[in-house]
């Protein structure tokens, strides 16, 4: 794997486990010679990682939107930094860089980019693996939310386990480098009129 794709917040959150993992990831990212892509922004879990990647020697790719390279703050020391014109067209960057996802704790905007590359990864539209840094059970309440959706058909077991979810991330990395996509078609059933 040469690239992986990390969703964070701008913000860093109140459990400084927070950081902790986010700063362990870029490091390891470094350390195996993948490239870490993006949102492009020096604040917060973004800034953190794209920083431990960079001072363990790694690369670190940013695309962010222009109207957000103020708000978020544009990291200006990254190995490439990409500004594009929307979040639609920051999304399809960051997807066409990278061979997997992976969301550490963040906010509205980090779980509707995981929840996309998610949808896409459940229509087929690519193999790469998808995963969760559950952080201090960050994440814990999303997972009983997948497996309500499983509980009432609305998601199939087979799509469940696109969800790769590690408390560590020297586990989550281990299981991408494992991964196989499931090959599985779109699961719908037609109701009876």
């Amino acid at each position: 794997m040469r690239s992986i794709c990390v969703f964070c917040g701008s913000n860093s959150g109140h459990d400084p486990a927070y950081e902790s993992a986010a700063r362990t990831l870029g490091e390891m990212l470094a350390g195996a010679g993948i490239t870490l892509v993006y949102g492009g922004g020096r604040v917060g879990l973004m800034g953190v990682v794209a920083n431990a990647a960079l001072g363990a020697g790694g690369k670190a790719i940013g695309v962010i939107p222009k109207s957000l390279v103020e708000r978020e703050i544009a990291h200006n020391g990254l190995s490439d930094l990409h500004v594009v014109g929307s979040m639609h067209e920051r999304k399809a960057m960051m997807s066409e860089l990278s061979e997997g996802f992976i969301a550490l704790p963040g906010g509205t905007g980090t779980l509707e980019e995981f929840f996309e590359v998610l949808t896409w990864a459940q229509l087929g539209e690519h193999g790469k693996p998808c995963g969760l840094l559950n952080v201090a059970g960050y994440y814990d309440p999303l997972l009983e939310v997948f497996d309500h959706m499983v509980d009432r058909g609305f998601l199939s077991e087979t799509h469940r386990s696109l969800v790769l979810v590690e408390t560590e991330p020297t586990a989550l990395l281990g299981r991408f480098e494992q991964y196989q996509p499931p090959e599985t078609p779109k699961w719908i059933t037609e109701s009876e009129t």
